[in-house]
């Protein structure tokens, strides 16, 4: 039997197509809000890191009334990073709201959440988003949306599905592109009409899939999740068992019980069979896990969660600025940090590596891990980051790695540049396509290694109208050595207060990335040369005095402004013999090895083993 008083749904696009927006708007106008309440734009996105990116890194709950149906509303991520929870989050639910932007059409995350609510065999309304934009070729994405729905093998009632065209930011939606919506009422009705209610057994013993995690310091961890069987009350004994593991039984007792109300966590008594919950309690519970009735222990089944692709280690800082700017700095005090990160985030590993002051870390890819990185940073941590190596595999004697596939977007006239520098790294074209008169579409696959250090290059390359999105593609057999970074670093000499006038004769020999009065330490990197190999600058060199020269004529000297790097941009630059030195105030790129001297003797070797 159904439960007709409520829907459980999802909103899956792409990175970037408006999903938040348009979950704002469906709370703001169901009445979820009163009507003098101050919201903040893109409320699901609580994250200060989310707000400041304008992505969604965790899948979030919220619900809201229409015509007296309760419905539940997950605002997924769109990042491929992040793909993980929006596998997790289809388990809760029985409809999808399909966003695709106007404009740019299904992209590659499009096509995987597609593929994956297509599978669960999920109800689909579609929606085309951004209507408003001047570039915006509704017509052809109809098609563009159609055809992909036939790739990937949907059923009649599922090529049926039906479709909207709203703007999210205006807060308007109809059925038909030629005529402007005033509201969101079309969606509404059209999620009741078309989305059924869960199927629900009551009668059975209590069941729950836990699809998603979280911790507070006040309760510990809670398990998310929707009830598939049963009901269940605050102060039930249950089991704790796994679909993957046999020896997972755990005893537990169900301390609270929380239901959504718009944004909000509702405490409840009980609830039933097709209600989304959050259960506290029960300690050791993690994803894919379910509660279930003493009497009844029948584990349900839960897809595997992808295993992560890329690990950078994580080190104590050693170096001579160390401790100065932190509030964290040991290796105990990292330790348990990454060790709470695993207790919310199931797509991460942390080991710990040969030394007692490093950890290797695991994640889905570098967005995944530089965003945990900001995070810590921001917590007040200091530590230091090695550059980000993929995961390799091997299977029946062979050795395999991970791949990309890549959709890119870019004006016509950098096509070929862009296929060159991906072609050396070992890309294969795919697809191409035009996007409209000037714009060409590129698809190609390519070793995740090869993007490495690409992305600001794609930036420069493309004069920063460029468009690039990444999927993981699964393992294939390895392509042998790529070609690393082909520019050089600039090497501080010496440890000091970087000078006007050192750093002018610093500029002539390539790009900086400090200004004057920076402090610097021997074997810190300060910019980087258009040479392969490094060079040794002393940017803390002062002018010697004369009787005919004063101090003061260092004013004259005119400095090009620095390349001021962000996290992601510094872990691209890095080459494998550097680390980048985190701190919440600074970010500076380093040689592992400082001193000049030794790194020197080290390069002579590795030229005499060729």
């Amino acid at each position: 039997m159904r439960r007709e008083d409520l829907r459980n749904i999802a909103i899956i696009a792409h990175v970037d197509h408006g999903k938040t927006t348009l979950v704002d708007g469906m709370l703001k106008q169901s009445g979820t809000f009163r009507e003098n309440q101050i919201v903040n734009e893109r409320v699901m996105d609580s994250g200060d890191i989310e707000r400041e990116r304008g992505i969604t890194i965790l899948a979030k709950n919220a619900s809201f009334n229409y015509n007296g149906v309760k419905v539940n509303i997950v605002d997924t991520p769109g990042h491929a990073d992040f793909g993980g929870e929006v596998e997790r989050v289809l388990k809760m639910v029985d409809g999808v709201l399909l966003l695709v932007d106007a404009a740019e059409g299904p992209m590659p995350q499009t096509r995987f959440v597609l593929e994956k609510a297509l599978a669960q065999n999920l109800s689909i309304v579609i929606i085309v988003n951004k209507i408003d934009r001047p570039d915006a070729r509704i017509k052809e994405i109809i098609d563009e949306i159609l055809l992909l729905l036939m790739d990937l093998g949907a059923s009649d009632e599922q090529l049926d599905s039906p479709m909207l065209f709203c703007s999210g930011r205006e807060g308007i939606a109809n059925y038909s592109p030629e005529v402007r919506g005033t509201d969101f009422k079309p969606i509404f009705d059209t999620v009741l009409e078309y989305i059924p209610g869960p199927e629900v057994a009551p009668e059975e013993p209590f069941a729950m899939l836990v699809s998603n995690v979280d911790y507070n310091s006040f309760v510990g961890r809670t398990a998310i999740g929707r009830i598939e069987k049963g009901s269940v009350k605050v102060g039930q004994e249950v089991v704790v068992c796994d679909w993957h593991d046999e020896t997972v039984r755990r005893r537990g007792k169900i301390t609270a019980l929380y239901s959504f109300e718009g944004t909000n966590k509702a405490t409840v008594d009980t609830a039933s069979s097709g209600d989304i919950v959050i259960v506290s309690g029960l300690e050791d519970v993690t994803i894919g896990n379910t509660i279930c009735a003493p009497d009844c222990v029948q584990p349900l089944p839960f897809v595997a969660i992808d295993e992560p692709t890329v690990e950078m280690t994580f080190a104590v800082n050693d170096s001579p600025f160390a401790g100065k700017e932190g509030k964290f700095v040991t290796s105990r005090q990292i330790r348990e940090r990454l060790q709470k990160e695993l207790l919310k985030d199931v797509a991460l590993k942390v080991e710990d590596s040969t030394s007692s002051e490093s950890f290797k870390v695991m994640g889905r890819g570098e967005m995944h891990l530089s965003i945990l990185i900001e995070n810590m940073r921001r917590e007040g941590y200091e530590f230091q980051v090695s550059p980000p190596r993929v995961l390799l595999k091997e299977e029946n004697g062979k050795k395999l790695e991970p791949f990309e596939h890549v959709v890119i977007d870019v004006p016509t006239e950098f096509q070929g540049s862009v296929i060159e520098k991906l072609s050396s790294r070992k890309a294969e074209l795919i697809n191409m396509a035009p996007q409209g008169e000037s714009r060409m579409r590129i698809e190609m696959k390519i070793p995740s290694r090869g993007l490495f250090g690409y992305r600001s290059e794609f930036l420069t390359d493309t004069k920063g109208s460029g468009v690039m999105n990444t999927i993981f593609d699964g393992y294939r057999d390895y392509v042998g050595e790529l070609p690393t970074r082909n520019t050089g670093s600039l090497v501080a000499f010496e440890t000091g207060t970087s000078i006007t006038y050192g750093l002018y004769n610093a500029q002539e020999r390539g790009v900086l990335f400090i200004e004057a009065g920076v402090p610097v330490y021997a074997g810190m990197v300060v910019g980087y040369s258009p040479k392969s190999d490094d060079l040794t600058v002393n940017v803390c060199k002062t002018k010697h005095l004369t009787n005919t020269r004063a101090s003061g004529s260092d004013d004259a000297l005119r400095l090009i402004p620095p390349k001021k790097m962000s996290l992601e941009e510094c872990l691209e630059f890095l080459a494998p013999d550097e680390l980048v030195e985190v701190t919440p105030k600074t970010l500076r790129i380093r040689k592992a090895i400082l001193d000049h001297s030794e790194r020197a003797r080290i390069l002579s070797r590795a030229k005499k083993g060729k």
